[in-house]
Formats: structure tokens, C-alpha cells, sequence
């Protein structure tokens, strides 16, 4: 385990990620009109506090929600649909965890980077139903204004300095023969509001800014710089974000 991703295991910053934005409704309704086999149960893979596995499991079978967070999943289990009756948590890495499948559909938010691919299909292959879907998630804000004025801050003081903007989790296990794409679709972008405060701790969630890397004063020091940043934008302390969501679906593969 690399030393970002073992951030994520920080009380602090499985806290932190109540500040993220959530994922528009319309990611669940997709979701759930890509499954077409029975039973219709669900393998989100590194679940993290469940921004995809809690809203959800009411709408399927059964959600097995699975990260090797227990600081994570702890968070996820107080969180609103945390405790849902259709919804499995499991502190594991997915290629030791307990598959109760077959699984009509997988899903992986901000995840999949963190895993051995090869593995991590090797595993789960099996375990699903004919016409099974992996579908690759991500989201967050369009379009800020602030965005130019944010980078320097993040670039200075982030862990994680071979970062690539370009860089695609879907095009990436293409190219190794993992993946064989069978559609993509954006959401459409939806108005949400949220704190100053908020936004700057969300940052913080992340495994390249987490507080628990930095000292105090070199917390402090990002939270003024992207204050600063966003306070010409802000009206009553409350700033408007756009939010958006990719979704990428098809079959994952074992390699060779």
C-alpha cells in the first residue's frame, strides 16, 4: 500500500469527506437502469464512506459495499442510508473480500486508481452475471471561476506531484486489455451550494492534502490560500458550485 493511499485510513480524513458534493440523482438513476440480469445485487468497490453505495441500496437487492478503511466505512455506517438493511459493509481489500455474488453490476467511484487491476478483475470476473457492467464514476465541480487562483495552492502544498491531469482510469485498463467500453454519459450539471468552510475541507479529504501530512501551520496556510481565492466569489459566506458526473460502463476482463 502506497503512502497516500494508507491516508485514507485517517480518522480525520474519512470526516472530511462528508464535504465532498454528492453525486447527482441522475448517477443512480443510470445506475440502476444498467442492470438487466438477477439477482440485482450491486460490488461497489472501494466504497469509502458509501457516496455511491448508501443511495443506492434502496433501489437494489443488495449493495456489498467493500474498503480497507475502517475509519471509512465506520464514517459510511453513520451517514444517512449507512445503516440500510440492503446494504453490506466489509473492511477489505477486494481481493481477499467475501464476494456474495453473483453481481449484476459493479461500480467504482474515485477507487480503481488505488487497486492492482490485474488482481482486482482476476477477482471479480467471476462473480458476476452475464451481462454484468462495470461502471467507472466520477464527479465534482465544473467551471469554477476560482479554479486558476485554487491551483498554486493545491500544487504547493499537495503530496503527490506527478499528477496528471490527462491521466484516465477507463483508457488506462483499455490499453491493458482489461476493459472492453460499452458506453459513456455525463450527467447534466446541477446547482450545489455550500460553505466556504465546507469547500476548503473537502480538500482535505483527499489523500494528497490530508490534514494528518501536514503540520499546522502548513494547514493553515493552504485553508488562507484557497479562502483567498474563492472570497471574491462567495455571497454570505455560501459559494454556488456546478456539479457534474461521468459515468463509463462496460465489461471488465482478465488479462490474458
Amino acid at each position: 500500500m502506497t503512502e497516500l493511499a494508507a491516508t485514507f485510513q485517517y480518522e480525520a480524513v474519512a470526516e472530511a469527506y462528508r464535504h465532498r458534493p454528492p453525486y447527482p440523482d441522475e448517477v443512480f438513476d443510470r445506475l440502476v437502469g444498467l442492470i438487466t440480469d438477477d439477482p440485482r445485487r450491486v460490488l461497489d468497490l472501494g466504497a469509502g464512506e458509501g457516496a455511491i453505495a448508501r443511495p443506492l441500496a434502496p433501489r437494489v437487492e443488495r449493495v456489498d459495499a467493500i474498503d480497507f478503511s475502517a475509519a471509512m466505512v465506520s464514517a459510511g455506517r453513520r451517514r444517512t442510508g449507512g445503516d440500510h438493511p440492503n446494504l453490506a459493509w466489509q473492511i477489505n481489500s477486494i481481493e481477499t473480500a467475501d464476494l456474495a455474488g453473483p453481481y449484476a453490476l459493479v461500480t467504482a467511484g474515485a477507487s480503481l486508481h488505488w487497486m492492482p487491476w490485474q488482481d482486482t478483475f482476476a477477482r471479480i470476473v467471476p462473480h458476476l452475471t452475464p451481462n454484468a457492467q462495470l461502471v467507472v464514476v466520477g464527479h465534482g465541480p465544473i467551471d469554477q471561476p476560482w479554479q486558476t487562483d485554487v491551483i498554486p495552492a493545491i500544487q504547493r502544498h499537495s503530496r503527490k506531484k506527478d499528477f496528471d491531469p490527462e491521466f484516465s482510469i477507463v483508457e488506462a485498463l483499455r490499453d491493458r486489455g482489461l476493459f472492453d467500453l460499452t458506453g459513456t454519459a455525463l450527467t447534466a450539471p446541477i446547482l450545489y451550494r455550500q460553505t466556504v468552510a465546507d469547500y476548503i475541507e473537502q480538500f482535505h479529504s483527499t489523500s494528497s492534502l490530508a490534514r494528518d501530512l501536514m503540520t499546522a501551520e502548513e494547514a493553515a496556510d493552504f485553508d488562507a490560500a484557497v479562502e483567498k481565492a474563492v472570497r471574491p466569489y462567495a455571497v454570505d459566506g455560501w459559494l454556488d458550485l456546478t456539479i457534474q458526473a461521468e459515468l463509463s460502463w462496460g465489461r471488465p476482463k482478465i488479462a490474458g
